[in-house]
């Protein structure tokens, strides 16, 4: 009489790895839902500037030295984002940290010279409410300085964590979030400056 044969649990299939990390995916999904607001946005404006009686240009009515000095901010800002990146990558902490100070700092100027820009706005009595024209470039600029906020706060936070976490396995992963969220907001600027101060 034979035995019966012990029952084999199944094989348990190895966890298999997209390569891409959490934190990548999760902004990238973010920036995805970022990239539909914007669509929307700049489709609303075309479609008001076409059925708008009139519409002024925007070197007439906006600061356009002012906005490109502010463009060669953010290009730069951004150039110093991937620095900032590449010293967390070799484990350089005085050099990231260095990069990550230049690129907030740039980001504070950006802001500085924006505020300048819209302290001129109000001291010629032009509010969102005065025209369609100035309700779409505060509403859009506007925008757009909310998200260089939130990057001067994501940033910002990085750095003081660089103190204690720099050589924690997941700050790679939060620096090359941070650096993507950079880069869209730069990216959205480019497409704001010739949109509304150029045509």
């Amino acid at each position: 009489m034979s035995l019966p044969q012990a029952a084999t649990a199944p094989a348990i299939p190895a966890p298999v790895s997209s390569g891409v990390s959490n934190a990548k995916l999760g902004i990238w999904l973010f920036l995805a839902s970022e990239v539909m607001l914007f669509s929307t946005l700049f489709t609303s404006y075309v479609v008001l500037r076409m059925g708008a009686a009139s519409w002024p240009r925007g070197w007439e009515a906006l600061n356009v030295p002012l906005a490109t000095l502010n463009t060669i901010v953010l290009i730069t800002s951004s150039v110093s984002m991937v620095m900032a990146y590449a010293r967390a990558v070799q484990r350089d902490l005085p050099g990231f940290r260095k990069y990550m100070a230049i690129t907030i700092g740039l980001a504070y100027l950006f802001l500085i010279f924006k505020c300048y820009e819209y302290g001129s706005h109000f001291e010629h009595n032009e509010w969102p409410s005065t025209s369609i024209f100035h309700a779409v470039y505060f509403t859009l600029t506007g925008l757009h300085c909310l998200h260089v906020i939130g990057g001067i706060i994501v940033n910002s936070t990085l750095y003081w964590m660089s103190g204690k976490n720099f050589d924690h396995p997941l700050f790679l992963g939060r620096v090359e979030a941070a650096g993507l969220y950079w880069h869209f907001v730069d990216i959205v600027w480019i497409f704001l400056f010739p949109a509304i101060y150029l045509i």
